[in-house]
């Protein structure tokens, strides 16, 4: 089992320190997340001081571009690398694609399909020097010219893995990505009753029984060598659980087993501005169903009995800097895991 390290927030060369410190410290890969700064920065700086270590997105927001911008973004960083790029698609949520990047909105799990089916055109137009000449109900691409194709990439195209958390887009990932990037807000039952059946689906859509295709499994981590440590860290888990929950779009993980109300609450004191509220909100049966809570040294078991058999990479929240001696032990055990 491949054991990643994900870094959500932090600076420009604060990532790239981080990817140094992932790749010394043995993780398989340090994947981007777009928040504060664009991930395709954060991964040009990261290559330039790593040799090994795969470089990701998680995620790249697909609809805030169009798929001819992300193919030759995504193009540049597989080259970049030297290969060891993968492209992390996700589509955000509603608001913040029509509000702060004030782009179209509609159908995601559809427009999902069409627009990965449309850089895989481009890829192939630029690798194969045929026309170009995608026509789909959401993107158009139909121009492509010998002075603006790259021409074929050295190391092939990179994979595409879809992030996704509704049975549609999980399906969407099934049929047409390399890979999915199972949200850290899930459950166990959630994996097995609607996330696994979905990819199923996806595969037998596509006609593939999905050998090679990889699934990414990420897990809420409370941990801590003190007695502080742990505290701070549940109270951390706890908060970003509440955060996760107050959000329509993963209201069907709590509907499951049986905590609409608390899902609605929590969407009501966010709106308020309630977030002290919001993590007191939720209790120790939720946090525990929903993260995993444990020592150190049993942080890698715990994942193990979550995912193992179903996921071939388990990234962990910012395991690098700080945090590099509470990971050890669960990198040491996912890494032994077949």
């Amino acid at each position: 089992m491949k054991v990643d390290a994900t870094v959500v927030t932090g600076g420009l060369t604060a990532f790239a320190d981080d990817a140094v410190v992932a790749e010394e410290a043995g993780y398989d890969a340090v994947w981007a997340s777009e928040t504060q700064h664009d991930p395709a920065v954060m991964i040009t700086l990261a290559a330039t001081r790593t040799e090994r270590i795969t470089l990701g997105t998680a995620i790249t927001v697909a609809f805030a571009r169009t798929p001819m911008t992300t193919a030759m973004t995504a193009n540049d960083l597989q080259e970049m690398t030297g290969g060891r790029y993968v492209l992390g698609l996700g589509t955000q949520i509603k608001p913040h694609v029509t509000k702060r990047f004030s782009m179209p909105w509609s159908e995601p799990a559809r427009r999902m399909h069409e627009y990965i089916r449309a850089v895989h055109a481009i890829w192939d137009a630029w690798s194969t020097g045929e026309r170009l000449d995608f026509r789909g109900d959401f993107y158009t691409h139909t121009l492509m010219t010998p002075f603006f194709s790259p021409g074929p990439n050295p190391h092939g195209n990179p994979p595409i893995h879809l992030a996704g958390v509704g049975p549609r887009m999980t399906t969407v990932a099934g049929e047409v990505a390399d890979g999915f990037m199972a949200h850290a807000f899930s459950t166990e039952r959630y994996l097995h009753e609607v996330t696994l059946p979905a990819l199923h689906e996806g595969f037998e859509k596509a006609g593939t029984d999905g050998s090679g295709f990889e699934f990414s499994a990420t897990a809420l981590i409370a941990t801590g060598n003190t007695e502080e440590e742990f505290a701070e860290s549940v109270r951390d888990v706890r908060r970003q659980v509440a955060f996760y929950g107050s959000t329509p779009a993963y209201h069907p993980v709590l509907e499951l087993h049986g905590w609409g109300d608390l899902a609605r609450e929590l969407n009501t004191l966010s709106k308020r501005g309630e977030w002290e509220a919001m993590g007191e909100a939720v209790d120790d049966e939720v946090l525990h169903t929903i993260a995993i809570v444990a020592e150190p040294d049993e942080v890698g078991p715990a994942l193990e009995r979550r995912f193992g058999g179903v996921a071939q990479r388990v990234p962990l929240y910012a395991p690098t800097g700080s945090q590099t001696d509470r990971w050890g032990p669960a990198l040491a055990h996912l890494q032994g895991v077949k």
